[in-house]
């Protein structure tokens, strides 16, 4: 089976040149919660029944939503549960919300750091990395230990990495060589 990122971009390139001639914090709100019912395991279950129709699927999805879908997100809906790709709506969503970021100039970037990075500090990091990546930055922190100690940056396909871990594994090589 194809990556679900592979499977998602169609749609959310879909989504997003539909939605971006009207609402995107709409169509982004609206994607979030179809997403989230769409993640959830007995969901999917029913969904993947084949006794169970993509009018009765869709039904329950767009029920559960708390909020009427738009015309765009129900086309969206019903295209994927038609193809088969509901598991793949949340990736869509995190796709949806990408394209949305780069047409904003904002990009998101995972900071993995060995040890928490204070409210204080975070900042000073986001600026620096900023600096060095060449555009703003929305951060989230996640902790991974087996760094020892520095920080690995992904920003979209790229990686900043300045851990302890790295620069032992570029001594290792250089000392293997």
């Amino acid at each position: 089976m194809a990556e679900l990122a592979t499977i998602a971009r169609p749609y959310a390139e879909a989504l997003f040149q539909v939605a971006g001639k009207g609402d995107l914090k709409q169509a982004s709100e609206q994607l979030d919660a179809i997403a989230a019912v769409a993640a959830n395991v007995q969901m999917r279950q029913y969904a993947d029944n084949p006794k169970a129709t993509v009018d009765q699927v869709f039904d329950v999805i767009s029920s559960v939503v708390k909020s009427p879908l738009s015309d765009t997100t129900r086309n969206l809906l019903r295209a994927v549960i038609e193809n088969g790709r509901l598991a793949a709506l949340p990736e869509v969503a995190v796709q949806f919300h990408a394209l949305v970021s780069e047409r904003s100039g904002v990009s998101e970037a995972t900071v993995y750091s060995a040890f928490p990075i204070d409210a204080a500090q975070l900042p000073a990091v986001v600026a620096s990395l900023e600096k060095r990546f060449g555009r703003k930055l929305t951060a989230s922190v996640q902790l991974e230990p087996e760094l020892i100690g520095g920080i690995r940056v992904v920003v979209g396909d790229e990686v900043l990495d300045t851990s302890v871990k790295a620069r032992l594994e570029q001594m290792k090589v250089a000392l293997t060589a």
